[in-house]
């Protein structure tokens, strides 16, 4: 689904950590503390020394042994280890721009959009036309509420590589939070011609840094659900309906005059399912939280979609 975002095809993780796998109040904690101090913490883990007994001597290993080794850390969330082995891996000789951009993601990992910063414009210092670069820039903007500043960077992104579905997608996102729906729905649908499985990508492998408003989620699962209609898949199409009417949209409503949903509006699955998502609110039955939709963010090394 659409909402469990991209994976980032390789700088940042399209395969990701999730942002949101820390508790806010973590989250906060690890922002104020020093790498230092986060890697004192996280050696408290009773797991941490079955792991570091298996790192490879900075001294002696290659830099493909540190940056697999940092990899590793990284996905157990010993963020600051994973990223003291990426810039061993720099100093032993390692592709430069793909240790930068996993340096990048893992301060955004560490809540420090700054930090991550200062890394993704590196990379497109040392490569101007590395599209990975300029769409983890384009990600830094989205996370500080630059969504024009993202748009241009993920223009830019797309301009040198046309075929990622993951860029479009992105691009899509960022001018969903522009209330652009005419030109968000074009970006889904390019995105979803480069790799129809799109949708099934997200969640697990995604970072969902910035968590949509319930009434902003609830309009993006009405416009999946327009666009899926547009493509003629029923399934999907009322998926995103029944996420959309179950967060408080009134998808009746939107759907009288909508060419694309507009026929649906009378189908007895579509009133069945506006009558349930009234019984879940009325009896404050729980549903799926609204920080659940994508703000997705780039690729991670090496995975392109």
């Amino acid at each position: 689904m659409f909402i469990r975002t991209l994976r980032l095809s390789l700088l940042f993780i399209a395969a990701v950590v999730l942002l949101i796998a820390a508790s806010p109040v973590v989250a906060q904690q690890i922002h104020q503390l020093t790498r230092d101090e986060v890697r004192t913490l996280d050696h408290q883990n009773p797991v941490w020394d079955s792991v570091r007994s298996h790192l490879p001597d900075p001294t002696s290993a290659t830099a493909a042994q540190l940056e697999s080794a940092a990899d590793i850390l990284r996905a157990r969330r010993f963020l600051a280890d994973a990223m003291d082995y990426y810039e061993f891996a720099l100093r032993r000789g390692g592709n430069e721009v793909r240790l930068l951009n996993k340096l990048g993601v893992s301060e955004i990992e560490l809540r420090d959009p700054a930090a991550a910063k200062n890394y993704f414009n590196r990379v497109v210092k040392l490569q101007k036309k590395n599209p990975e670069g300029w769409n983890n820039l384009g990600a830094i903007e989205y996370l500080t509420g630059r969504f024009d500043n993202a748009i241009s960077n993920y223009k830019k992104a797309i301009k040198l590589d046309r075929d990622s579905s993951t860029y479009h997608s992105n691009l899509g996102t960022a001018y969903f939070e522009k209330k652009d729906f005419d030109n968000a729905r074009k970006q889904y649908e390019i995105a979803l011609k480069l790799d129809p499985n799109l949708m099934e990508h997200h969640s697990t492998v995604g970072v969902t840094a910035r968590m949509l408003s319930p009434e902003d989620h609830a309009r993006f699962c009405f416009e999946l659900a327009r666009l899926y209609a547009e493509r003629g898949d029923e399934e999907m199409m009322f998926h995103f309906l029944t996420m959309s009417s179950e967060a408080g949209f009134d998808v009746l409503d939107h759907m009288t005059y909508d060419s694309a949903l507009g026929r649906y509006r009378k189908d007895p699955r579509v009133l069945l399912l506006v009558k349930n998502a009234q019984e879940m609110r009325t009896k404050g039955i729980p549903i799926a939280a609204a920080g659940t939709a994508p703000p997705p963010l780039p690729p991670d090394a090496g995975t392109k979609h």
